[in-house]
C-alpha cells in the first residue's frame, strides 16, 4: 500500500488542486455540450443517442487532464509538489473509472447503438436482434484474436491470475496504437501543411474550384438516389391488397417520410425527370426483412444528400469569402454582406472591424498568422516524430522530455514536472489527439460517414465517437513514453496499465518500436503517394486520405473524371446566380403543373420538341459530315443521334425529351450510334489544341488571304464539292451528293 498525507503534517493540502480538477471537468463537461449542439439537434436527439455520445467524448478529453495530473503527483509523501497534484488513491480511482467506462463504450455500447441506429425494423427488439447479428463478425475476430493473445499470455507469463485481464488490456492497446500511429502520422503533415496552402488566397480558391465539381456530382448522386428510393416507395404507398395489407402502417410511416410529389405522382409518370431512369421494382410478397432493407436505405439516402448538400453550401461559403478576400485588393475594403436572418450564432453578428480594417486583417496579417502558426505546428509535428524515433534508444535525445520537465531532467529520478510543463504536456496531448482525429475525417474507407452541422447521422455519431474513445488511451500511454522510464514509470497510469502492456516480452517490444513505423504515413503524406497510387492503379482513394492534401501545386487539370477548377469556378458562378440548382428545382416544380390537369391526371407525355426553324447550326443539334444526317432540316425524323440516356431535359424550362430507346434500329445503327457518342465526348490534348495554326488554304480549296486553318463552316469546303452544304446555310444541291 502506498503511504497517504496525514492532514496533521506539514506538507501542502491538495484542495486548490481539486478545485481546479472539478472546474476543468466543469468547462470540458460544457465544450463537450457545444459541440454536441453544432452536429446534433439536443431538442430531438433520443437519450440512447445523446448519453453515451457524450460520455464517449468528455471521458477521453478527461484523460487528457489525468495525465499531467497524474505526472505532477508525488508517489510518495516525502516528495513535495510542484504543480496541480492529487492524493495516489483519487488518482487511482479516476483511472479506473475512465479506462473502464471508455473500454465499455468502445466495444461493446457504441458498436451495438450504432447498429441498433442503422436498422431499418420497427420494433425495438427486432432492432436489437439485428444488431447483434450486425455485430457477431465484428465480435467473432475480436474474441478469436483475445483468445490467441490470453494462451501466449499465459504461456509466457506462466500465472493465471492478471493473465486474463493483462491480456484484454494490452490486444486493446496494441489495436488501438496501430490506429492512433497511422492516423496521427498522416495528421502531423496535413495540419502545417493546411495552414501554409491556406495562407495563399489565390491558391486556396483554385483549391476550392477545384474540388466543386467531385462535391456537386455526389451531390447530385445523392438526389437522384434518394428521388429513385421515394417514388419506390410511392408505388409501395399506392399497393392495395396482398401482402402489403399487413404492413400498412409500416408503409404509411414510410410514405409519411417522403416528399409528398413522389409520394402522389405515378412512378412512371415521374420518372423522366426525377431520379436516375432506373425503375426500382417492387416484390411480389412484402416481407418484414425487405421492408427493413428498404427503410435503412431511405434514411441513409437522406443522410447523404444532406450531408453533401451541407458540404457544396459551405464551399459555396469559402468561395464568395476567398473571391471577396481577393477582390479587396482593389478597393481596400472587404465586407462580407449582411447576416444571414436564420444565423443564430454570436460570432457571426459581432463585428469588431470597419470594412478597411476587416481587408487589413484578411488580406495582409492573416496570411502570415497562418504561415507562423503552420511553422509552429509543423516544429512541434518534427519533434514528435523525432521523440517517436528516439525514445527507446536514445531516451536523453527526445525534445518533448526537456518541454515538459522543467526541474532535474537528467536526474535519477527522472526529474520533476511543475505547473508549466502540466501546461506544455496538455499542449503536446491535446496536438497529439487532434492529428489523429482530424484525419479520421479525410479517410474515404469508413462506409460514407461524415459529420453534418445539426444533421448528423445517429450511425455516424456512434462511430465517431467510438473512435475518439478508442485513440484516447493508446495516444496518452504513448505520450508518456516520451519522457524517459524513469518518470512515466514512477505514475500511477503505469501502474495501472504500463505493467499489463510490458507484462511479455512481445508487448513491451511491440510498444517501443512499432510507433517507429509512423514514418510510413508521413512520408506518404509528405510526398503525395495517395494521389500517386491512385494514378497508377485507378484504387488508391480508397485506402488514401481525401482532401487538399492530394491535388497538385499548379496543375490546371485534374484527374479525368474529377473535373478542372475552371469547371468548379462555371457550377460557383451558375449556383450563385441562380441558374444551377435552384432552376433545375423550378423546373421540375413546373413540369409537375404542366404534366398534370385539373383533375390531378397527367397529360400524354412529350415525346419531341419541335425545330426551331431559325438559329445557328450549334443550335439545331449535331450534323454528320456531307450534311447526309436524317435529321439534318426542319423536316427530318425526330429520332435523336447518339443518345443512349434513358432521359433528356431540354434546355428551355419544362421541355423534355423522351428517347425512343433506339426502337426502329437494328444491331448495327445501334452501335454506330454509340461509338459515335464516345467519340465526340473525347478531348483532344493539349498539345493537339494548337496543331495546324496558321497554316493558310490554297485558294483552290476554298481558301482566302486573311483566313486561318479553319473556315466558317468547319469543313463545309469541301462538301461544296458534291454539292452539299457550306457550312453557311448554302446549299449546291439540296443535300443530294454529286458524283
Amino acid at each position: 500500500m502506498m503511504n497517504s498525507i496525514s492532514p496533521s503534517a506539514a506538507s501542502p493540502s491538495p484542495a486548490l488542486s481539486e478545485t481546479f480538477s472539478l472546474l476543468s471537468l466543469l468547462a470540458i463537461s460544457i465544450t463537450v455540450l457545444l459541440i454536441l449542439r453544432y452536429y446534433l439537434p439536443l431538442r430531438t436527439t433520443p437519450a440512447y443517442l445523446l448519453v453515451p455520445v457524450f460520455f464517449a467524448l468528455f471521458l477521453p478529453a478527461s484523460i487528457g487532464l489525468l495525465v499531467p495530473i497524474d505526472l505532477a503527483s508525488p508517489l510518495e509523501s516525502s516528495e513535495t509538489p510542484k504543480g496541480i497534484w492529487l492524493y495516489p488513491s483519487a488518482l487511482r480511482v479516476g483511472w479506473r473509472i475512465t479506462y473502464w467506462l471508455t473500454f465499455a463504450l468502445t466495444w461493446f455500447i457504441l458498436p451495438i447503438l450504432a447498429e441498433y441506429s442503422d436498422s431499418g425494423f420497427r420494433e425495438p427488439k427486432a432492432k436489437v436482434i439485428d444488431s447483434l447479428r450486425a455485430n457477431a463478425q465484428y465480435y467473432a475476430v475480436v474474441f478469436g484474436s483475445g483468445l490467441v493473445g490470453f494462451f501466449y499470455v499465459l504461456w509466457s507469463y506462466g500465472h493465471f491470475d492478471s493473465s486474463l485481464k493483462g491480456t484484454i488490456m494490452a490486444l486493446a492497446y496494441c489495436w488501438g496504437l496501430i490506429l492512433a500511429i497511422y492516423l496521427m502520422g498522416h495528421g502531423l503533415v496535413s495540419i502545417p501543411r493546411r495552414l501554409f496552402r491556406s495562407a495563399d488566397i489565390s491558391g486556396r480558391l483554385r483549391r476550392i474550384q477545384s474540388h466543386a465539381p467531385r462535391i456537386y456530382e455526389k451531390m447530385e448522386d445523392a438526389e437522384m438516389e434518394l428521388e429513385d428510393l421515394e417514388l419506390q416507395v410511392g408505388e409501395l404507398g399506392r399497393r392495395k391488397g396482398g401482402s402489403a395489407e399487413l404492413f400498412r402502417d409500416w408503409i404509411e410511416e414510410l410514405v409519411d417520410m417522403v416528399s409528398l410529389e413522389a409520394a402522389m405522382q405515378p412512378s412512371n409518370a415521374r420518372r423522366a425527370v426525377r431520379g436516375t431512369g432506373n425503375e426500382r421494382g417492387l416484390p411480389n410478397v412484402i416481407t418484414e426483412k425487405w421492408l427493413a432493407e428498404l427503410t435503412r436505405d431511405l434514411v441513409r439516402a437522406k443522410h447523404a444528400r444532406s450531408r453533401y448538400l451541407s458540404e457544396w453550401n459551405r464551399l459555396l461559403e469559402e468561395a464568395v469569402r476567398t473571391q471577396a478576400i481577393l477582390d479587396s485588393g482593389g478597393s481596400k475594403k472587404l465586407d462580407f454582406g449582411k447576416v444571414s436572418p436564420g444565423s443564430t450564432s454570436v460570432w457571426d453578428r459581432l463585428s469588431l472591424f470597419n470594412p478597411y480594417t476587416r481587408y487589413l486583417f484578411h488580406y495582409h496579417v492573416a496570411p502570415y498568422l497562418r504561415m507562423l502558426f503552420g511553422g509552429l505546428l509543423g516544429l512541434a509535428s518534427v519533434c514528435i516524430i523525432w521523440s517517436e524515433l528516439v525514445k527507446d534508444l536514445f531516451p536523453s535525445l527526445s525534445v518533448i522530455r526537456y518541454t515538459v520537465i522543467h526541474h532535474d531532467p537528467l536526474g535519477e529520478s527522472g526529474g520533476q514536472v511543475g505547473l508549466a510543463g502540466q501546461a506544455i504536456a496538455a499542449f503536446w496531448l491535446l496536438y497529439m489527439c487532434a492529428a489523429a482525429l482530424i484525419s479520421i475525417t479525410e479517410v474515404k474507407v469508413w462506409r460514407g460517414r461524415a459529420l453534418v452541422k445539426r444533421n448528423t447521422a445517429p450511425e455516424s455519431a456512434f462511430w465517431y465517437a467510438s473512435q475518439v474513445a478508442r485513440l484516447s488511451v493508446p495516444l496518452s500511454y504513448n505520450f508518456m513514453t516520451f519522457l524517459g522510464s524513469a518518470l512515466y514509470k514512477d505514475t500511477v497510469f503505469y501502474g495501472f496499465l504500463g505493467k499489463l502492456i510490458d507484462l511479455t516480452p512481445l508487448g513491451e517490444w511491440f510498444n517501443y518500436l512499432f510507433p517507429a513505423f509512423i514514418l510510413l504515413p508521413v512520408f506518404a503524406t509528405l510526398f503525395g503517394l495517395y494521389g500517386k497510387v491512385q494514378n497508377m492503379f485507378g484504387f488508391g482513394a480508397a485506402f488514401g486520405m481525401g482532401g487538399e492534401d492530394d491535388d497538385g501545386e499548379g496543375d490546371e487539370e485534374s484527374f479525368y473524371g474529377t473535373g478542372s477548377w475552371r469547371e468548379g469556378r462555371d457550377l460557383i458562378e451558375r449556383e450563385l446566380n441562380g441558374t444551377s440548382a435552384s432552376v433545375r428545382n423550378s423546373r421540375r416544380a413546373d413540369l409537375v403543373g404542366s404534366s398534370t390537369n385539373g383533375n390531378g391526371r397527367r397529360n400524354g407525355p412529350i415525346l419531341s420538341i419541335p425545330r426551331s426553324s431559325t438559329g445557328s447550326s450549334a443550335a439545331r443539334g449535331p450534323t454528320t459530315p456531307f450534311a447526309t444526317s436524317p435529321t439534318s432540316g426542319a423536316g427530318g425524323s425526330t429520332r435523336h443521334q447518339a443518345n443512349t440516356s434513358a432521359r433528356r431535359v431540354g434546355r428551355d424550362r419544362g421541355q423534355v425529351v423522351l428517347s425512343d430507346e433506339g426502337d426502329d434500329e437494328n444491331f448495327f445503327e445501334a452501335l454506330g450510334h454509340r461509338m459515335k457518342n464516345t467519340i465526340d465526348t473525347f478531348d483532344a490534348p493539349d498539345w493537339f489544341k494548337g496543331f495546324g495554326e496558321g497554316i493558310k488554304k490554297p485558294k483552290w480549296m476554298g481558301g482566302d488571304d486573311s483566313g486561318g486553318s479553319s473556315s466558317n463552316g468547319g469543313g463545309g469546303d469541301i462538301r461544296r464539292w458534291f454539292g452539299g452544304d457550306d457550312g453557311a446555310g448554302n446549299s449546291g444541291g439540296q443535300g443530294r451528293i454529286r458524283l
